[in-house]
């Protein structure tokens, strides 16, 4: 019998659901090639510590942005070397896979999806919407008469959904997610202290000093970086304030976001989402404050989820498990 899988494959991290056995993968969504040959050398947490230091013969490439696939052929190869390492193909035996894509995506950015996994060893693949996949994984019983929203933040985009009676009633997505706090926190210290360092860095200083409030302080952190003044290499100390600082313009589009929605939700179920609250599922969420941010500009409370990283793929394996309760929503099916 075929293995059947879940997919959340996102900007900056995939991960994979096998039925009955659970989350069986969670790794950067990063594959390093051979320029020459084509071959994978590496994928996930090995190929991202090859960001930036790869010689010439090697590309160290991330195949997604901004939530949607920008190279078919190098994520059908990550997708293929995952299912390898996870023993999930073979000659015989190919797995049927339920992958999540964002709401609203053309057909040309679904299309990419069912190519590439059906390239890398699928047998047939389904696709869903990411915001009913998320609501699912955050334990929301969507096919009630109900209103709940759900904000997804990314890697590369950030999403907010009005479901009720399991369909999306209201939505907006906007290209601005983690991706672009690691960019905002880059250009600041570029500009403010004339020291440029890497994305990687940058990632690394809003997940261990950032917040989205001025009360929470987190202390400072040391970094390496060049010198664009001499170009040569030095190290500087990072205060938890500048990365606020950095990062709070980008953090008001993504709020300002959430609250375009809410104006454009209808009044039933705007009320139902004041009673409930606003869900937040995504890596974004695990930024200290963000919920109180959202919450004090929106006057509504914001929950977050036990383990919001893992919310969709929790939520595309809750309805492999399901015996089919949940095949209404997938809607696009391909074989």
């Amino acid at each position: 019998m075929a293995k059947q899988i879940g997919i959340d494959l996102g900007t900056s991290n995939t991960m994979i659901y096998l039925k009955d056995k659970g989350i069986v993968l969670r790794a950067p969504s990063v594959v390093a090639i051979d320029r020459h040959t084509q071959e994978v050398i590496a994928s996930g947490t090995t190929a991202k510590r090859m960001v930036g230091k790869t010689p010439g013969n090697i590309l160290a490439l991330r195949p997604l942005k901004d939530g949607v696939i920008t190279d078919l052929h190098t994520t059908s190869l990550m997708l293929h070397d995952f299912f390898e390492r996870m023993d999930m193909t073979s000659m015989f035996n190919r797995p049927v896979a339920l992958v999540c894509i964002p709401y609203g995506v053309t057909g040309v950015e679904r299309r990419a999806v069912e190519d590439a996994t059906m390239e890398a060893g699928a047998k047939n693949v389904g696709l869903i919407d990411e915001p009913i996949a998320a609501a699912v994984g955050a334990g929301i019983q969507i096919s009630k008469a109900r209103g709940a929203m759900v904000v997804d933040l990314g890697g590369g985009v950030s999403e907010t959904a009005v479901i009720s009676l399991g369909g999306v009633v209201q939505s907006n997505s906007l290209r601005v997610a983690g991706n672009e706090l690691d960019i905002a926190i880059v250009n600041y210290l570029k500009q403010t202290r004339n020291i440029l360092i890497g994305d990687v860095t940058a990632e690394i200083l809003k997940k261990k000093i950032g917040t989205a409030v001025s009360d929470i302080d987190r202390g400072s952190m040391e970094v390496c970086g060049r010198d664009l003044r001499t170009g040569l290499a030095v190290t500087i100390e990072v205060s938890c304030g500048e990365v606020r600082e950095a990062i709070k313009e980008p953090l008001s589009e993504i709020i300002a976001m959430v609250k375009m929605t809410l104006e454009e939700t209808p009044p039933e179920l705007s009320a139902d989402i004041f009673d409930f609250g606003i869900v937040l599922v995504g890596g974004g969420s695990l930024l200290p404050g963000i919920d109180r941010a959202i919450s004090e500009r929106t006057g509504i409370r914001v929950l977050s989820t036990k383990r919001p990283l893992e919310a969709v793929c929790t939520g595309l394996g809750r309805m492999l498990q399901s015996a089919g309760d949940f095949s209404e929503f997938v809607k696009y099916k391909v074989k």
